[in-house]
């Protein structure tokens, strides 16, 4: 008499419920379709959205986010009064293309870091420094309908003002999307 194994038994068993399920699909089904019932063409799907981060523009499955305008602002100047540092800050339009909840300040923050590369040691990603436009304080977290787009702006606290920085997109997983390098005025 033959011992099975526990996993060779769960494997058999799976790969006949595959089977099986397969042999159950509609792709053989001839039945026709009843009167007022709605029947899927077989029209092909949309390619998926490419991930792409170019001219100020950052396209994904959920999002469009196009930077409309970027300044570094010293400290005491508007849009920086309360900061202790100077900061470059973004001004931006961001687009719900997917449906998927979502605003503007947490669309940008899950995609985008900004980085100075001052030290020759370690990497230096900067902070997020305080609301440069006070016109977003009561916008920056509202729903974006989709196709709706919503204006925001974000500001990074800069460790020189000499040093360009360079703002990354990535993806969850932190696979990269694409970078851009911003000069400091």
């Amino acid at each position: 008499m033959y011992r099975i194994s526990k996993l060779s038994l769960t494997i058999a068993t799976v790969g006949i419920a595959a089977i099986a399920l397969v042999g159950c699909s509609s792709a053989g089904s001839t039945a026709a379709p009843t009167p007022g019932s709605t029947v899927a063409a077989n029209a092909p799907a949309a390619a998926p959205v490419e991930a792409s981060f170019e001219d100020n523009v950052l396209t994904t499955k959920d999002v469009v986010i196009k930077i409309t305008d970027v300044k570094t602002i010293p400290v005491g100047e508007e849009g920086n009064e309360y900061g202790k540092e100077p900061v470059i800050a973004f001004w931006y339009d961001t687009t719900n293309v997917s449906g998927k909840e979502t605003n503007p300040m947490t669309a940008w923050l899950f995609v985008f870091e900004a980085y100075q590369d001052n030290d020759p040691n370690a990497e230096n990603k900067l902070g997020v420094g305080s609301l440069p436009d006070a016109a977003f304080l009561d916008s920056q977290m509202n729903k974006i309908k989709k196709g709706g787009t919503v204006a925001n702006a974000v500001a990074y606290e800069l460790s020189d003002t000499t040093t360009p920085v360079k703002l990354v997109a990535s993806t969850i997983l932190q696979d990269e999307i694409g970078s851009m390098t911003f000069e400091l005025e």
